[in-house]
Order: C-alpha cells, then sequence, then structure tokens
C-alpha cells in the first residue's frame, strides 16, 4: 500500500512538471516592443567605417528623405540571411540605407561587405554596442525606418524578410 501511494505522488509530480513545461514551450517568451511615442534618432558621434574618422549624426541625416537604419554583424547568421534583401533595398532612390555595424572586428566586417556587396550608402561603427541601445536595439539584427522629420515610425527586430520589405517600400512611397 505505501509503495503504491509512493507511486501515486511520483506520477502526479512528474504529470504536473510535464503540464508546467508544456505550457512553457508554448508561450513565447521575444518581448517585442512597439514605438508608440514616435521617438527622434539620437544624437551621436560614431566612426565612418570608410574613413575612420568620427562624423556627427547631423551629417548623416541631413537631407529630407526616408532612411533605413540596419544594424548588423558579420558574425551574425541572420544578417547575412536578409543581405540579399537589403541588397534590393539599397537600389532604391526613395531611400537612404544607412548600416551600424554592431560590435563587430572591423576586418571582419570590411570582408563581409567586400564578400556580399554594400547596399549602405553609409556604414557607421558601434564598437561598444551604445549606439544601437540608443536607439532601442536589442540584438542583431534590427532594422529602423526613419521619416523625412527624423524620427523613428517603424522597428523590425531580426532579420527583414520578403513581406516586410513590401511593407517597407508601402511606408516609404
Amino acid at each position: 500500500m505505501k509503495n503504491k501511494f509512493s507511486l501515486f505522488i511520483i506520477i502526479t509530480v512528474l504529470c504536473f512538471c510535464f503540464v508546467i513545461f508544456y505550457k512553457g514551450l508554448n508561450n513565447s517568451n521575444t518581448y517585442e516592443p512597439t514605438i508608440k511615442d514616435k521617438k527622434y534618432i539620437p544624437n551621436f558621434e560614431a566612426i565612418d567605417f570608410d574613413s575612420n574618422i568620427y562624423i556627427d549624426s547631423k551629417k548623416i541625416f541631413e537631407e529630407d528623405t526616408f532612411y533605413i537604419v540596419n544594424i548588423w554583424a558579420s558574425w551574425c547568421v541572420p544578417c547575412r540571411l536578409e543581405h540579399p534583401l537589403l541588397m534590393g533595398l539599397g537600389k532604391n532612390k526613395s531611400v537612404k540605407l544607412i548600416g551600424v555595424n554592431y560590435r563587430d572586428n572591423l576586418g571582419n566586417a570590411k570582408k563581409f561587405i567586400n564578400e556580399f556587396g554594400n547596399p549602405y550608402s553609409r556604414i557607421i561603427i558601434d564598437n561598444d554596442g551604445t549606439l544601437s541601445v540608443e536607439f532601442g536595439a536589442y540584438g542583431v539584427p534590427e532594422t529602423f525606418i526613419i521619416d523625412k522629420n527624423k524620427r523613428i515610425i517603424k522597428k523590425f527586430i531580426g532579420p527583414i524578410n520578403k513581406e516586410i520589405v513590401e511593407e517597407i517600400k508601402l511606408i516609404i512611397k
């Protein structure tokens, strides 16, 4: 009788644990913040990828046009997957594509650009990740749409896909 009761308790506890873990697997732990207030882009100074000199954000975002800011790294596998789509967006004359190279080795980043192509009108270096955090990024890749008033109007977490590219094209029309 004592063995049957012990077996019943063990099976009950295991079933309870199974249900808890199963429920946990079905709930997404991904936090995706929404931009409720159209936040202005931060003012900053960053190192230019090509010239290796500091450049002010006012020189980067000076025209009255839409911008796409893409945070990427050469070590980021999803960044490699989205790169062909960025190459297509880079050809669109109604938007300027700005790359933010996130916590990367400069040699590896240059090799990445040479190998896969450069869709960006400008690339800036974010060695310690603080610039990306100021934009509101949590990791790589992340993409931001900046309107003509220099406000962040849309944020995409993770790699962009064909549906996101179509959404971007509708926004920048």
